[in-house]
C-alpha cells in the first residue's frame, strides 16, 4: 500500500441504550458482503472544507439507514486495509448516538439486514469480522467511560 492513494472510509457504532446497530452487508458490496457490519462509506471525491469525515459519516447513515445520529461523535479507532476488490483503504471508526427514530433500510443492495446488537451478541456472531468485533469491543468500553 506504500505509495498508492487510498480511499478514505468511515463508519458509525451506532449506540442506543445498551445495543449497538447492527447492519448486514449487502450482495451489492465489493468488500466482505454478507459480514456483520456499521454503517458508513467512503468520503467522496471534490469533499471540501471542515469536519469533512463527520460530514461523511452524517450522510451515510443517512443513506443507509436513514437516521440522524447526535451531535457528539467520538473517535474509536483508525486502520488501513486492502479491500477484497485491491483498493487500499483507509478507515475511520467513530462512537455516536441514535437520540431517536428507527432504523430502515434506506440502500437495499447495501445493508441487505439490520438489528440492535449488544456488544457479547457481536462477539459470539460468527457473521462479525474481526475487525467489527474489535470496533464494537472499543466502543463498548469508551461508552461505559462516557456514562452513555
Amino acid at each position: 500500500m506504500a505509495g498508492g492513494r487510498y480511499v478514505v472510509n468511515v463508519e458509525a457504532v451506532i449506540a442506543r441504550r445498551g445495543r449497538y446497530l447492527m447492519t448486514v452487508r449487502g450482495d451489492g458490496e465489493p468488500h466482505a458482503a454478507g459480514t456483520l457490519s456499521v454503517p458508513g462509506g467512503k468520503v467522496e471525491g471534490g469533499a471540501d472544507g471542515d469536519d469533512v469525515l463527520e460530514a461523511t459519516l452524517r450522510r451515510e447513515v443517512a443513506e443507509e439507514v436513514g437516521l440522524t445520529v447526535g451531535d457528539e461523535l467520538v473517535y474509536l479507532e483508525s486502520k488501513a486495509f486492502v479491500a477484497d476488490d485491491g483498493t487500499p483503504v483507509v478507515d475511520v471508526v467513530f462512537l455516536c448516538r441514535l437520540l431517536a427514530d428507527d432504523p430502515v433500510r434506506a440502500a437495499p443492495d447495501e445493508v441487505g439486514a439490520f438489528r440492535w446488537m449488544t456488544a457479547a451478541e457481536v462477539a459470539a456472531d460468527p457473521a462479525a469480522p474481526p475487525w467489527t468485533r474489535r470496533s464494537i469491543a472499543l466502543a463498548e468500553r469508551r461508552r461505559a467511560e462516557l456514562g452513555w
